[in-house]
């Protein structure tokens, strides 16, 4: 409790936070990355504590939120089958597909079950030989090492009636897209400390020198993200462009060499679309084709099914920093956590959820 408390400190938050203002000249656009980040500096209140000239925007690190509709019906044609279990984490089944959720599904009698490890599924097809298994590995990053190593497993056993819907998604990629995007307005990064964790920083080297923008990888606590800001602030007052580790007890510029020989031996790199997004190429992780059998999609017959957006959900323009949960007309009105028109009212990770719970009506 005492290195947490470390990082919640009162007086280490005061001292950086009048630095932050001590430093500041001009107005500025940062975009925190993580969805975790984003809660975090609402249920802290720092965004209410920044100078006003800075500017958060908040990224498309939420990996529930940026799974595709059509993945999402993928996912609840499968779950409807009665020879499935299908299994998730948690905060998939309240995310809304074309007409149902996988919640919706579990209450009519489909075999939805939520797990904690994707470990969990490989050992209920070992215990359950006449039915399908399927998971659901969604994630960036930081899950696709066990997510790897539950396809290497149930090959391992022999397990054919184990198969995984694979919607790994990668960061920088889309740190790329939003960069060249026409519309951009994120003048820096606050890069996700737990995905660096996995797979370092070195990726972000040749972003920040092409586009001249500052990344800075930080944590999720008050005193790591305070110390994230204040780095990139110094860097666009200075005129400096670099890549910047400020989560040093967590992430190296190699990252976790174990993790990603894991992925590499399960995974390639495919273009993925993100939902409300569209196609970034690169941005996924696929299976091999030697790990054909233990893809859900092939195994099913989903892999072409497409889906429309809802056209009142702005979700993308807000994953992207182009717009504000207060510049949604459906946000509180037919978009609540209870009628989700998008899956970042309902993830634990998205920033319309975070709106909702943390900040009155009156000040979003």
């Amino acid at each position: 409790m005492n290195y947490l408390e470390e990082y919640r400190s009162p007086a280490k938050t005061q001292a950086l936070l009048r630095e932050i203002s001590s430093l500041i000249t001009k107005p500025w656009v940062i975009m925190e990355i993580c969805g975790g980040q984003t809660h975090a500096f609402l249920r802290h209140g720092l965004d209410a504590l920044l100078p006003p000239q800075i500017e958060l925007v908040h990224g498309p690190g939420c990996p529930v939120c940026v799974t595709p509709l059509e993945q999402i019906d993928k996912a609840i044609a499968i779950a409807l089958r009665p020879e499935v279990i299908f299994t998730s984490y948690g905060d998939m089944l309240r995310v809304p597909g074309s007409t149902k959720d996988l919640f919706a599904v579990r209450a009519g009698g489909g075999d939805v079950r939520v797990i904690w490890s994707p470990l969990e599924a490989v050992q209920l097809a070992e215990a359950n030989p006449d039915k399908e298994v399927v998971f659901f590995a969604i994630g960036f990053e930081t899950t696709a090492p066990a997510n790897a190593m539950a396809v290497l497993h149930a090959r391992q056993k022999g397990l054919r009636n184990f198969s995984i819907i694979a919607a790994q998604v990668r960061v920088p990629p889309a740190m790329e897209a939003i960069l060249s995007s026409a519309g951009n307005r994120t003048q820096a990064f606050l890069a996700a400390g737990h995905v660096c964790a996995v797979m370092g920083y070195h990726e972000y080297l040749p972003l920040a020198a092409k586009y001249q923008v500052p990344i800075v990888v930080t944590g999720f606590e008050p005193v790591d993200l305070l110390n994230g800001l204040c780095a990139a602030v110094r860097q666009l007052e200075q005129g400096r462009c670099e890549v910047e580790n400020q989560y040093q007890r967590m992430v190296t510029l190699s990252g976790n060499e174990a993790a990603q020989r894991s992925i590499a031996a399960v995974f390639q790199p495919v273009d993925r679309k993100w939902r409300g997004i569209g196609m970034i190429p690169q941005s996924g992780w696929g299976l091999r084709p030697e790990f054909a059998d233990f893809d859900a999609e092939l195994k099913f017959d989903v892999s072409t099914m497409t889906a429309p957006e809802s056209p009142l959900c702005i979700a993308g323009d807000i994953l992207q920093g182009k717009k504000k949960t207060s510049q949604c007309t459906a946000f509180r009105k037919q978009c609540t956590p209870q009628t989700p028109l998008g899956a970042p009212m309902v993830s634990a990770e998205g920033a319309c959820a975070a709106y909702y719970k943390y900040r009155e009506a009156s000040h979003d």
